[in-house]
């Protein structure tokens, strides 16, 4: 039977709640990222870090660079953790962004998180108004999916993590473990 490892690394929440539901699903070991010896994924055969996306990076991307030396021989999976609903274009153009200069390849999904001002920090909540105020000059017409998806859960308390969008990686693991 295959070793799963899931690391992950969640500021309000959404990743976290993704990573409890891959631990009732998977026998699986969990651990934050930031408490995880990398040295020990020896022992695993499928890493996934799951991470939240804060402008156009992914929480866990420093620390899976950093620590490249210990998982080039093994499946690593990236869970990224959006606000936005899945768009292909924006998940294509994350995926770019984020998994250029690895030296292995990696696998990415996504899960749509949550979205709540109110449990902010000072900064995120002040970035995301003045992203906001941005947007809300523009032209509607010239908006981007995710733009119109940000603009829509203004003032809104939205939580959006459903095991549905761990589907597509459950999948994968089966597909990878029986081969």
């Amino acid at each position: 039977m295959s070793r799963i490892l899931v690391l992950y690394r969640s500021k309000y929440g959404s990743t976290k709640k993704y990573a409890d539901m891959l631990k009732e699903e998977l026998a699986c070991d969990v651990f934050e990222i930031g408490n995880f010896p990398f040295h020990q994924a020896e022992h695993y055969d499928f890493i996934i870090a799951a991470g939240g996306i804060y402008a156009g990076g992914i929480s866990v991307i420093k620390d899976i660079r950093r620590n490249q030396r210990f998982l080039s021989d093994k499946n690593v999976v990236i869970f990224a953790v959006g606000a936005s609903p899945f768009y292909p274009k924006t998940f294509e153009e994350l995926k770019k962004q984020n998994l250029k200069d690895l030296s292995f390849s990696v696998t990415m999904f996504y899960g749509r998180g949550a979205y709540d001002e109110s449990v902010m920090s000072f900064k995120d909540r002040t970035l995301c108004r003045m992203l906001k105020k941005s947007l809300q000059k523009s032209k509607p017409e010239t908006l981007e999916p995710w733009m119109e998806a940000f603009l829509e859960a203004d003032g809104k308390s939205c939580d959006w993590t459903d095991r549905a969008y761990l589907e597509p990686l459950f999948d994968y693991l089966n597909v990878r473990s029986a081969t």
